[in-house]
């Protein structure tokens, strides 16, 4: 049986060797943030803050740290899980194996939510300034909640068949906010709660929110499970979490989840909106300040044991990157039965998920021709892009796995290698202008508002690709600084951006004929550093797909427009320096580093850790 509560979490971490207690007294602003943060990237155990300045609870984090840890808080259900998804799949295999499926029956049966009289989380009561006040961020607008699950339910609807429990941040205090009495919820477009909170407008009324901290993981993880709209989270939650989930009835109010560490009971009032962040988030950049709704917070509930768990995003990886591993764990299986032809979709985690999805698709429409060329994957592509969480993606590179069944989108060096040496620049590019993004990308001409780009490439292989720099490589003043970094990939350092669309790419575009050497490269990437892009993947991954809005920043040598598709003869350049109106990048307070680091000093509570 999976865990009942976070304690038992908790305890059974470190009986296991997985989780450490700090007993020096910690500071939530900043230090413990910096903390998890340098913790997480040494591959470190969980952490639990025993003493926290100014509150009376602990806290624990980096209990999703690594993935081999994830996989072990689930270890009793995450198999059976799988089935249940098999079984979904393919109803049929539970006659074909009825031993293998057997046991995934009670689990289907934890899905199935209880009503209880009372429960653990009615055990106190306490104010939003008792509260961990975590800010992990020099420039965060206030303390925030990091790993909350905000439980709502549809007012057309009432009860958990139609709710939604969903990771929304929220910011506990700072800007206009009325200390104890409101907290800002910052939701982005295409999530669930957007549903009730439009039916709650639509009705004129209040919409009733519980906001859950803690709980049983199963619980953290259900909140960012990207299910379909109209199935609830909590039947997701007691399936993984091996047991029914408790729900404590409350008189004119949503109920509470019984075995919850934390819940803030309030509503959203459907007329007001205030300031929210900026907040640090899991692009690497801040969000800014936007207004966003508002909670009127009416009581604060806790658990006599309680523990806040919190988390830190940023630059990936960091502990979320375990959520989009294990996610796609289990339901990657599924997506061929979801989008049929499409073999495989890996939305990349370096690039801040969002910005690059990678796809394996199909090529089928035509297998009798004797050139393959990009035709069922395009359906493929619109498909994705109408699906969910994926129709966010910004950039979408689909390939047919026709040309190489080894493709694995997981090495992703490999997957653009072989879509370098295939593409055709003057067919293979579909953009969509003027459409929605996420909301946390700041590359486009407004909130939730910029382009995408499909990039499919299928057929025989079309060119080479360099590794090595061109000798005697002539550039255009003021580019310099040329870098490989990978076959057929160059980086080039330009100018800094002081204007949005400031002319750079198409000028260097205009410096060159498809006949010059430098087409040897298809793909050339503009950049502030051109030897920090080269030096990994990960480098280039993050600062070409956060930094760049494909309709305005893309150029291409002896570019054209032929039936009103763009395309180039030569190679493709993507303009990816921090533009003016971009969001700044996040950068530690260097004070509370040194303090971090005398921690890891010799005799500190993390000696040997960091």
């Amino acid at each position: 049986m999976g865990y009942r509560n976070l304690r038992e979490c908790v305890l059974d971490l470190e009986r296991n060797g997985e989780l450490i207690r700090i007993s020096t007294e910690i500071s939530a602003n900043l230090e413990a943030a910096e903390i998890q943060r340098r913790v997480y990237q040494a591959g470190g155990p969980a952490l639990l803050f025993e003493r926290v300045t100014g509150t009376p609870f602990p806290m624990v984090s980096n209990l999703f740290g690594t993935i081999e840890r994830t996989r072990f808080l689930f270890r009793d259900t995450l198999g059976l899980v799988r089935r249940l998804v098999e079984l979904k799949i393919d109803p049929a295999e539970a006659l074909k194996k009825p031993f293998r499926y057997a046991r995934a029956l009670p689990t289907a049966w934890a899905m199935q939510p209880k009503y209880l009289r009372r429960g653990p989380i009615l055990g106190g009561q306490t104010r939003i300034d008792r509260l961990p006040a975590l800010k992990s961020w020099p420039d965060d607008g206030g303390p925030f909640i990091t790993l909350p699950a905000v439980y709502t339910e549809h007012p057309d609807h009432r009860g958990w068949q139609k709710s939604n429990l969903g990771m929304y941040r929220v910011q506990l205090s700072g800007n206009r906010y009325a200390l104890n009495q409101q907290v800002g919820l910052h939701y982005q477009i295409h999530r669930s709660i957007g549903v009730h909170h439009a039916a709650a407008i639509r009705r004129g009324e209040r919409l009733p929110v519980n906001i859950t901290v803690g709980g049983p993981p199963s619980m953290i993880l259900s909140a960012v499970m990207p299910l379909p709209e109209g199935l609830s989270e909590l039947t997701f939650a007691g399936a993984l979490g091996g047991r029914r989930v408790g729900l404590v009835r409350q008189t004119n109010h949503l109920p509470l989840i019984a075995e919850a560490d934390f819940c803030i009971s309030g509503s959203i009032d459907p007329t007001q909106l205030l300031p929210e962040g900026p907040f640090g988030d899991h692009l690497g950049y801040y969000s800014q300040q936007h207004d966003f709704p508002v909670v009127s917070v009416d009581r604060v509930w806790h658990r006599k044991d309680a523990i806040w768990p919190f988390t830190v995003v940023g630059r990936p990886p960091q502990e979320d990157t375990s959520f989009g591993a294990i996610i796609h764990e289990i339901t990657g299986p599924a997506i061929p039965s979801v989008l049929p032809g499409v073999k495989e979709v890996h939305a990349v985690d370096a690039a801040g998920v969002h910005p690059l999805l990678l796809a394996i698709g199909s090529e089928r429409y035509t297998p009798y021709s004797a050139e393959r060329r990009p035709q069922e994957i395009l359906t493929q592509a619109n498909a994705i892009l109408g699906q969910g969480q994926l129709s966010l993606a910004k950039y979408l590179i689909i390939a047919a796995e026709e040309d190489d069944r080894s493709l694995d989108l997981h090495d992703i060096e490999k997957f653009l290698v072989h879509v370098l040496e295939r593409v055709d620049w003057s067919n293979d590019l579909h953009f969509q202008t003027r459409t929605t993004i996420d909301t946390l990308d700041y590359t486009g001409h407004g909130l939730n508002t910029g382009s995408k780009l499909v990039i499919a490439a299928a057929g025989q292989r079309r060119r080479s690709l360099p590794e090595t720099v061109p000798a005697n490589l002539n550039l255009p003043d003021g580019f310099r600084s040329p870098s490989v970094v990978m076959p057929g990939v160059l980086a080039i350092q330009v100018p800094e951006c002081r204007s949005y669309q400031d002319g750079t790419a198409a000028r260097f575009a205009a410096a060159f004929t498809a006949q010059h050497p430098i087409n040897r490269f298809p793909l050339i990437v503009l950049v502030d550093d051109s030897e920090f892009v080269a030096r990994s993947l990960n480098n280039f991954l993050w600062a070409v797909f956060t930094r760049s809005n494909p309709a305005a920043d893309i150029e291409g040598i002896e570019s054209h427009v032929k039936e009103k598709h763009w395309g180039c003869n030569g190679s493709l350049m993507i303009d990816a320096r921090i533009k003016p109106h971009h969001a700044p990048p996040l950068i530690e307070d260097p004070e509370v580093t040194r303090r971090v680091d005398a921690l890891a000093a010799p005799g500190g509570p993390l000696q040997g850790i960091i």
